[in-house]
């Protein structure tokens, strides 16, 4: 019997010297609130690039996924007016705003976690690099070859002047 070979483990991205000191900069308890999401951010992201952008730490993969920035009373997650819309039900108590979420200092991190968890997981599907597509099943295949074909609306609209 043949071994199995070895799944390659996931592309992690380096952590990056700018966002680390950008989090030092902080005194310590924000700074290990910080830490912890960005540890949160990477993991559920792992091929995401860690970067500064707008002056604070960002995840880009193909596009920004999520940004993280420390304040004096709450540290502000900044997924995008989507995700927030998508997730208004699970805001709750948070105080937020069309693309920024507040996580106060006063508040337990642990809800905060998983929210973020969440956020990326969203941001990551948003942009379709959340895994690899579904395989076509058999009898799937013969019906996707029948689907009606898209039209730019440029190209409609061309068609319809030129006649």
């Amino acid at each position: 019997l043949r071994e199995p070979m070895p799944r390659a483990a996931p592309k992690h991205a380096a952590p990056n010297p700018a966002v680390t000191a950008y989090i030092d900069a902080f005194p310590p308890p924000v700074r290990e609130r910080l830490a912890t999401l960005r540890s949160v951010i990477a993991a559920s992201a792992p091929e995401a690039e860690e970067r500064l952008a707008y002056g604070i730490p960002t995840w880009w993969q193909g596009e920004n996924l999520i940004h993280l920035g420390g304040f004096k009373k709450h540290v502000g997650i900044y997924p995008g007016p989507e995700a927030i819309e998508a997730f208004a039900d699970a805001l709750g108590d948070y105080v937020s705003s069309k693309g920024a979420v507040q996580l106060p200092h006063d508040a337990p991190l642990s809800p905060a976690v998983a929210l973020v968890k969440r956020l990326v997981r969203h941001r990551l599907a948003v942009l379709g690099v959340a895994g690899k597509a579904k395989k076509v099943a058999k009898g799937e295949k013969a019906a996707a070859g029948k689907a009606k074909k898209v039209v730019p609306a440029k190209k409609a609209a061309a068609s319809v002047k030129a006649k």
